[in-house]
């Protein structure tokens, strides 16, 4: 598999495009008949829709929802079964194969990440996110070299309200720990953002009102008890589901079965 910095070397003076970064990568598995396995680490289902429908012509892709970051606990669940659902219906539409997996959901140890740094004052593209950013694309790095994913990416660098040069300066960073390759992008380039617009139409993909934490949340104004009301309201309705999702659930279920 081709190791991006050699691509970026070349690059080295210039402003980098990364979704021509992409396309150069690319470029190589087609000319070398590969079809990598990418773990792909997704913040909800809306930003995961033009990443899967642009990715999977080329590779093999697993979805990795891994979001302590998410406030509160039932918003983090209904965003779950939302990623799961656009998954399943993106699959029987398009015959594709994406895979799902769910990491433990571990809020406490977010909010003692950014109290301890304090960065809880810090406004919205600030410092709190590239810590977030780190901390996410850590989990997914290291889940990949576990399982032997060729990749890892993010969904991330398709929103216009992140900063895509950091989050893949990171990923850079980050692949030098890890035995697997970090997968440049900027999927919100040609049309991507407009694109995941309207596939939200199309699979009737909700929306969140903001980015995840307690933090942004308050800064962004949204009514938290509202949304946590909503977002109980549709959990229980798919209760069976969240349980086969959630690693957590799973173990408890089992401890409690002996």
């Amino acid at each position: 598999m081709l190791d991006v910095t050699t691509v970026l070397e070349k690059m080295a003076m210039q402003k980098v495009n990364y979704d021509k970064v992409l396309r150069k990568v690319i470029s190589d598995w087609q000319k070398n008949e590969e079809r990598p396995k990418i773990l792909m680490h997704s913040c909800c289902a809306p930003c995961s829709t033009y990443t899967l429908e642009f990715l999977c012509e080329y590779a093999d892709v697993t979805i990795f929802f891994a979001n302590s970051n998410i406030h509160p606990e039932s918003e983090y669940q209904r965003r779950v079964l939302v990623q799961k659902k656009f998954i399943d219906d993106f699959n029987t539409n398009t015959n594709h194969a994406v895979q799902l997996i769910v990491d433990e959901y571990k809020p406490n140890e977010f909010v003692k990440m950014v109290t301890a740094a304090k960065l809880d004052k810090e406004p919205e593209g600030g410092e709190r996110c590239t810590a977030c950013f780190n901390m996410r694309l850590d989990l997914a790095a290291e889940k990949a070299a576990e399982l032997g994913f060729d990749y890892f990416g993010s969904a991330l660098t398709i929103s216009p309200k992140k900063n895509s040069a950091l989050i893949n300066q990171i990923g850079m960073d980050i692949q030098k720990i890890y035995n697997t390759n970090y997968l440049p992008s900027d999927f919100k380039k040609n049309s991507g953002y407009q694109r995941s617009i309207e596939m939200c139409k199309e699979y009737d993909v909700y929306r969140q009102c903001y980015c995840g934490c307690i933090f942004a949340a308050k800064q962004q104004g949204a009514d938290i008890k509202a949304v946590n009301q909503e977002a109980k309201a549709y959990v229980a309705d798919h209760q069976a589901e969240l349980a086969e999702l959630l690693p957590e659930r799973r173990v408890k279920a089992k401890e409690s079965s002996v």
